[in-house]
């Protein structure tokens, strides 16, 4: 309990820090002048840009994406008129737009299976405080992570799981994220396939881990076959999912080399350490609001 109420100062001590930040995600149509309109609607409210980056898919008819980090003075009273005075310029330059506040953290649920790597990552770093959310559930089709979650405070639920019950399981974990008021689902080496009704209900709000071997090794024993294949590189995928196994967009992606000298125990043990890293990135930079989807790839404003 000591690590828990620790965190909690932590969470309110940063929430009182961020709770003038404010940030601006933006698609439109790309033409001349939308970066100049953008920042002078920041300078009447009198914001100040701490952090602007931007990209064009084509200069001359392709889509504009830009996140804008700002600071403004009691943002949080502010907040609602400035949304409202935005809408004008919205219509105008016809954009898809998104205001958020870092103080407003969201609230995620980890799904885990038996192999723990990547769960006992996102735990360290929220520990840390480096994590910007609060890990309010932990789901499980087994129990073996149960004590190191519930030592830490967080509830734990154990929920069996195959193909067969798959129905059941699926309305129970939405009742968990309804009770829970879930905002992003992260999946830590969660071993099931999700249905169609259960993504559909978190649309790019679901991040999943696995092995970069896709579409190569795919099914059981992927690393017994890479290794009998002479692979050279070993590395992780994080990504959005969606109804296409595995082929949502990528949000991260990193590989280390490997050589003849490395067996099978030792290529699962360094994809492990890539799949905790770009799974914690993945679920960083979706926390700091740094993505914006678009059809099935990602923008990502590092």
């Amino acid at each position: 309990m000591k690590i828990r109420t620790e965190v909690n100062i932590n969470s309110e001590k940063q929430s009182n820090k961020l709770e003038n930040l404010g940030r601006l995600l933006v698609k439109c149509p790309d033409k001349p002048g939308i970066v100049s309109v953008l920042s002078t609607f920041l300078h009447n409210q009198h914001a100040n840009i701490v952090e602007s980056s931007q990209y064009s898919s084509d200069p001359e008819n392709g889509t504009f994406f830009i996140r804008i980090e700002f600071h403004c003075e009691n943002l949080l009273e502010k907040a609602t008129q400035i949304e409202k005075d935005f809408e004008g310029i919205a219509d105008q330059h016809s954009m898809d737009f998104q205001f958020t506040y870092a103080n407003e953290r969201q609230r995620s649920a980890i799904f885990v299976s038996k192999e723990p790597h990547c769960l006992v990552e996102l735990l360290w770093e929220w520990q840390n405080g480096d994590l910007d959310t609060d890990i309010v559930v932990v789901i499980s089709n087994h129990e073996e992570a149960r004590d190191m979650v519930e030592a830490l405070g967080i509830p734990f639920h154990y929920i069996p799981a195959n193909k067969d019950i798959r129905k059941q399981v699926e309305a129970e974990q939405i009742r968990l994220m309804e009770e829970y008021n879930v905002d992003l689902l992260i999946l830590a080496r969660y071993m099931q396939i999700l249905t169609p009704d259960f993504v559909s209900r978190f649309e790019n709000r679901i991040i999943n881990i696995h092995h970069s071997f896709l579409p190569a090794f795919i099914g059981a024993g992927p690393y017994e076959r890479a290794y009998d294949r002479g692979v050279k590189l070993i590395g992780a995928t994080s990504h959005y999912v969606t109804n296409d196994l595995d082929e949502g967009p990528i949000i991260e992606q990193d590989v280390e080399r490997v050589d003849h000298r490395d067996h099978v125990i030792d290529l699962k043990k360094i994809g492990r350490q890539i799949e905790r890293r770009v799974l914690v990135k993945a679920v960083k930079w979706h926390l700091e609001n740094r993505i914006i989807v678009e059809n099935n790839k990602t923008i990502v404003f590092h």
